[in-house]
């Protein structure tokens, strides 16, 4: 039997994201170990993402929009905006602090913002790697178009496709948008998987899946997905998570040791500094 879970709703001041992963029925599909939902919203001019500098260790975060821009900030020096179809791949390993902002000139009017973010566990010999960060454009990905289906390979394999991302372990992530009637047969060559649907009324082999929910999909099986409507959806998945992690706040780590060390190293303000956005962070959770 399929898995549906229904995200956790946070507003954060007129913007919504829905966190579908950890839940208490997946604490991971593959090497994901968080995957939100953010938005759709509007902002009405003036207003936008706000995300300020905050640390991660041990994953890597993913960002794919399919409306808005982003601009991303980092301690390593880096500097880029994510429009819609295009990759930002940072890989925070032994520490990065990044911040996440609409940029100014978009806010001069209503902007529209939709995407998901989600986060990869690294695998236990590259939690300590070294931080870097990696933009691929729209026009990097692989992508297949057929009879009214658009799937684009955002990072690892699938479809007979490969993302130019590096991955530190087998991965599936697969952005899908169908026309109403449109079609397609889910890639069944990765151990875990989980569809997640941002948008439209959509069937799996028959039965309707209700949007902005996930659905972790049997192992082995190809279930057909169908749009009534026109169709937003991801898919991820991949190899297992090779130890148990824990997730605390923005750290990700097999060690627990590791994650107060790396509280107190964001106490202490050992991440560094994000040039250009050096004036505000997020504090430590005191939970």
């Amino acid at each position: 039997m399929t898995t549906i879970i229904a995200p956790r709703i946070h507003d954060l001041g007129g913007f919504q994201v829905r966190r579908a992963v950890p839940t208490l029925q997946a604490r991971s599909v593959g090497p994901f170990v968080f995957v939100d939902q953010m938005g759709p919203a509007v902002f009405e001019p003036g207003r936008g993402i706000d995300v300020r500098p905050h640390p991660h260790i041990g994953l890597a975060t993913v960002t794919f929009l399919w409306a808005g821009t982003i601009t991303h900030r980092d301690t390593l020096g880096s500097l880029q905006d994510i429009t819609p179809g295009d990759v930002n791949w940072m890989t925070a390993g032994r520490g990065i602090a990044h911040s996440e902002r609409t940029p100014p000139r978009v806010r001069e009017q209503p902007a529209e913002t939709h995407g998901m973010q989600t986060w990869v566990a690294l695998p236990k010999p590259d939690e300590e790697t070294a931080p870097e960060f990696h933009h691929h454009p729209a026009a990097t990905l692989p992508q297949l178009q057929r009879d009214g289906s658009l799937l684009r390979v955002i990072a690892g394999r699938g479809f007979g496709m490969e993302s130019p991302v590096r991955v530190f372990a087998d991965t599936f992530n697969v952005a899908i948008d169908l026309q109403p009637d449109a079609e397609i047969a889910i890639d069944d060559s990765h151990v875990e998987r989980a569809l997640y649907l941002l948008d439209g009324d959509a069937q799996l082999d028959g039965a309707d899946i209700p949007r902005q929910h996930l659905v972790v999909l049997d192992r082995g099986t190809q279930p057909v997905l169908r749009a009534r409507t026109p169709v937003k959806a991801m898919l991820l998945g991949g190899e297992p998570l090779d130890a148990h992690r824990h997730v605390w706040w923005n750290f990700v780590s097999s060690s627990k040791e590791r994650i107060e060390q790396a509280k107190q190293d964001w106490l202490d303000g050992r991440f560094g500094t994000i040039p250009g956005d050096d004036r505000e962070f997020i504090p430590l959770p005191e939970r």
